[in-house]
């Protein structure tokens, strides 16, 4: 006689075969806002694309298989290779196809940056692994552009929508990728503690061939076609374009000496490097270096703030859809007061996030203004602290919502609680990010431009107004206040999420946001909406009921 199996009950769906642009309507209501909507039909194919069930498989399989490092060939010649999973392949090459490192520069339109953010958040929000290659490919072209010769050398390339893995010289590829390798293990992030030694190879100067040598403690994504970099000159730090692959043919004396062993993001592969009489080519002005890669560096952080907005808005749309098919003492979790509070506290600050990293993103549009440029100045270096420092504690808290499932490593919030610390560490971590807020004052005009975006929402909400006032007189008397930069820094960001919001949000948001966060005896553990807050619209708003 055989024993029937009880069938299992009170178990989810897969959340799979959404459309996770039409899904997020922060995101499109964005779109609309910053002049993007001619990218609609573009953001449609993507959310498809990026909810359907095969490229949720890639993302899994990309994590589950990480890069291997293959430093010599059978007959022990060195070739310096990283392997990948063709998963992974698969999902970066269908970045690429989409746009998500080039839109922007491809057809500089208004609302281009806006577009080309919404996609990168898109696939990230599903497989956050390659955005690392993505996101400098993107931030590389406004550095190459400072020399013209190499830009038109390596900008079609890098802008191209072909993607291909092979290294061979960059006129015999249809696409291209870029890395970075700047820091060094007696530097970190202090740049001008470069120690690699660049020399001549005849002329010194812009555009001509040099010759590297040092080691590089981290080098992003190293199986890039191309990379920038930092060395020494006599006219002192210096930035440079280094091949992977040298026109002839022959690979570039670019040595991978391991991989790093990452608590996260490990579809990607982050590693240290050795130069050792490596070609490449000056950018730039000799000496320059360091004021010419913060162009770059500053558009990492804008993808920073993409990257965890994305990460925000896996968490918040996995906990719901938990909490809407699961059962607990007799009802759906979301019917629980105690979980929708919690639900809808997550939803607030993905709204918020997702309303400022679209913001920050119109800034970097091609028509920017000067007044827009100022206002990037200050609010990138604001949002990368708050926006990214905010991620690792929501994906805890989404995480939870799932409860043991939640641990697991079969459902995908595991990997994005491994993933958010990235996104605050990278490009700057919390101390040096708001350090360079407290010099983004100094710039003239910064300030006022950054005042000046707040005063936008003055009379929508009285705490708001309150709030502002005191931030304002805070920051006119901001001298000497290292100590303090994190506070001032938060409260910026504060300031900035809710005057974006009294602006664009419905009204149940707005007023929750500012009643949550602005008060004087904020609780900034999700869960502690206050009582008055109907939590229902909110929920609903994140579940893409309008």
């Amino acid at each position: 006689m055989s024993l029937m199996l009880p069938y299992v009950l009170n178990q989810l769906p897969t959340r799979e075969g959404i459309n996770e642009y039409r899904a997020n309507i922060p995101l499109w209501e964005g779109l609309q806002r910053y002049g993007a909507s001619w990218a609609r039909d573009r953001l449609e194919t993507v959310g498809h694309l990026v909810g359907s069930s095969e490229f949720q498989q890639w993302a899994d399989e990309a994590e589950h298989h990480p890069p291997e490092l293959i430093t010599h060939d059978r007959v022990g010649h060195r070739i310096d290779e990283v392997h990948y999973h063709p998963a992974y392949h698969q999902v970066l090459g269908q970045a690429v196809k989409h746009g998500a490192h080039a839109l922007a520069w491809r057809d500089p339109q208004p609302g281009a940056s806006v577009a080309r953010s919404a996609i990168f958040m898109l696939f990230s929000q599903v497989e956050p692994g390659h955005g690392c290659p993505i996101s400098m490919t993107h931030s590389a072209v406004s550095v190459l552009r400072t020399s013209p010769n190499l830009a038109r050398e390596w900008e079609p390339r890098l802008t191209s929508l072909a993607y291909d893995p092979d290294l061979r010289p960059v006129h015999a590829k249809p696409g291209a990728l870029c890395g970075m390798a700047l820091t060094e293990k007696q530097g970190g992030s202090d740049l001008r503690a470069t120690m690699t030694v660049a020399q001549p190879v005849d002329r010194a100067g812009s555009e001509e061939p040099y010759r590297l040598t040092g080691d590089k403690w981290f080098c992003s994504a190293p199986m890039s076609d191309v990379f920038l970099t930092l060395a020494r000159t006599p006219e002192g730090v210096s930035c440079f374009v280094l091949p992977r692959v040298l026109p002839d043919g022959h690979r570039n004396a670019v040595h991978i000496q391991r991989l790093k062993d990452k608590l996260g993001n490990r579809s990607n592969a982050s590693s240290e490097v050795t130069l050792q009489n490596a070609w490449a080519w000056m950018v730039g002005e000799p000496g320059k270096g360091i004021p010419l890669i913060m162009e770059m560096v500053m558009r990492d952080r804008l993808d920073c703030v993409l990257g965890s907005t994305a990460g925000m808005r896996q968490g918040v749309v996995e906990a719901t859809w938990y909490a809407e098919h699961r059962l607990a003492f007799g009802h759906r979790l979301v019917d629980h007061p105690l979980m929708a509070n919690v639900l809808a506290d997550l939803g607030l600050e993905s709204e918020a996030a997702t309303a400022s990293a679209l913001r920050l993103a119109h800034a970097y549009d091609d028509d920017a203004d000067e007044g827009e440029r100022l206002f990037r100045r200050v609010a990138t270096p604001v949002l990368k602290y708050w926006v990214c420092k905010r991620g690792a504690n929501h994906a805890a808290e989404a995480m939870e919502c799932l409860g043991g499932n939640g641990y697991i490593e079969t459902f995908p919030l595991a990997r994005r609680y491994r993933e958010q610390p990235l996104l605050s560490i990278w490009e700057g971590s919390g101390n040096v990010v708001c350090l360079d807020v407290l010099r983004s004052l100094r710039v003239p005009g910064a300030l006022e431009a950054f005042l000046a975006e707040l005063r936008m929402a003055a009379g929508a909400n009285r705490q708001y107004d309150t709030f502002v006032d005191e931030l304002a007189s805070e920051l006119y008397h901001a001298e000497n206040q290292e100590r303090r930069a994190r506070q001032l820094t938060e409260r910026m960001a504060l300031a900035l999420q809710a005057a974006l919001l009294l602006q664009s949000a419905p009204t149940p948001v707005a007023e929750a946001f500012c009643a949550a966060r602005l008060a004087d005896h904020t609780h900034f553990e999700y869960g502690t909406l206050p009582p008055s807050i109907d939590v229902t619209p909110i929920i609903q708003r994140q579940q893409g009921h309008d």
